[in-house]
């Protein structure tokens, strides 16, 4: 990959160079053949960046300088899987939205946003009708609603090494941290979205991370929930929230809840089935709910099972399971 702080944009039309041009990006001609390298574009304002967005092609990276991006960011592009676009930046490239979303992967798949820091909207960082997005060692807080959400079959994503924090600040208990599917339908298969070494909480006005009935193959591994700031509202009163089949929750560690640690309900018949957990720790001492479970799973049956594993630890409470649900080796 060449780096150059010069934008190459080929066969774009010329209303778009010419508003990138406006923007302070140059504009330089395609090679003979009418093929290009993969470029760098760096960018230093809010303008730049939309521009940027706007002409980025796969294979692209999209570079944050340091300093405040004011406004609502999207994407449309769709990239491969083997030439991705990415947009990064360190956690002092920020995006402040003043309502809306602050960035939003509208169809953009094979995405990688890294590094940079979202905060000041109503969502933070919103994937819609894009698969392979891959989130990177962002930062997101400061919220009315959810942090990061996979939506519209935005399947095989992945968030990993993040901080999420200070969602939910509008008070109606829809501030999740991460946020998978859609809540009352089955049509948003966003599956097989990997959740991987994140931070989230504290004052997250949702659980720190809900699994919507209609997605499928969802890995919950490694994440660290910290529940102070929880609102109760909406049922927000655990970490995990599984609504969805076959979702693999291992490794993680949390501390402070109103009720319960990990949950899982059926939602609609058929759904919140298989999921698996593994080699938790869970933090109870703090909570005064009426269950007070590290893995609560009240309609777990021989036909939608929730498969507990020993290894499961637990801190205060009632018990590590729901009465009724095994614990296997």
């Amino acid at each position: 990959m060449r780096t150059r702080t010069l934008l190459r944009i080929p066969l774009l039309p010329a209303l778009l160079a010419a508003a990138l041009a406006t923007a302070g990006l140059t504009v330089l001609a395609p090679p003979a053949g009418g093929t290009t390298a993969a470029a760098v574009i760096d960018v230093t304002t809010a303008a730049q960046l939309k521009s940027a967005l706007t002409a980025a092609r796969p294979g692209d990276t999209i570079r944050l300088a340091d300093g405040t991006y004011t406004g609502n960011f999207t994407a449309t592009t769709p990239a491969t899987a083997s030439a991705r676009i990415t947009l990064t930046g360190s956690s002092k490239a920020v995006l402040t939205a003043g309502g809306g979303y602050g960035l939003h992967l509208n169809g953009a798949s094979h995405w990688t946003v890294q590094g940079i820091t979202v905060t000041g909207g109503q969502k933070g960082i919103m994937i819609d009708t894009a698969n392979g997005v891959v989130v990177d060692s962002v930062t997101v807080h400061g919220l009315d609603m959810e942090g990061v959400h996979f939506r519209m079959s935005s399947s095989n994503g992945v968030i990993r090494n993040s901080r999420i924090h200070d969602t939910g600040n509008d008070g109606r208990g829809m501030g999740e941290g991460v946020y998978v599917g859609t809540a009352n339908t089955l049509s948003d298969r966003s599956d097989n979205v990997q959740i991987l070494n994140n931070v989230i909480g504290p004052d997250v006005g949702g659980e720190s991370i809900d699994i919507k009935e209609g997605t499928t193959g969802a890995k919950i591994v490694g994440n660290t929930f910290d529940g102070r700031g929880m609102t109760g509202v909406h049922y927000d009163d655990s970490w995990v929230d599984v609504k969805g089949n076959n979702v693999l929750v291992e490794n993680n560690t949390g501390r402070s809840t109103l009720n319960n640690g990990f949950e899982v309900h059926t939602q609609q018949s058929g759904w919140g089935c298989g999921t698996v957990f593994r080699a938790n720790k869970a933090d109870l001492t703090s909570a005064t709910g009426p269950n007070r479970y590290a893995i609560h799973a009240p309609h777990h049956s021989p036909s939608c099972r929730t498969t507990v594993y020993a290894d499961n630890t637990r801190t205060g409470g009632r018990g590590l399971v729901t009465p009724g649900v095994p614990v296997t080796g």
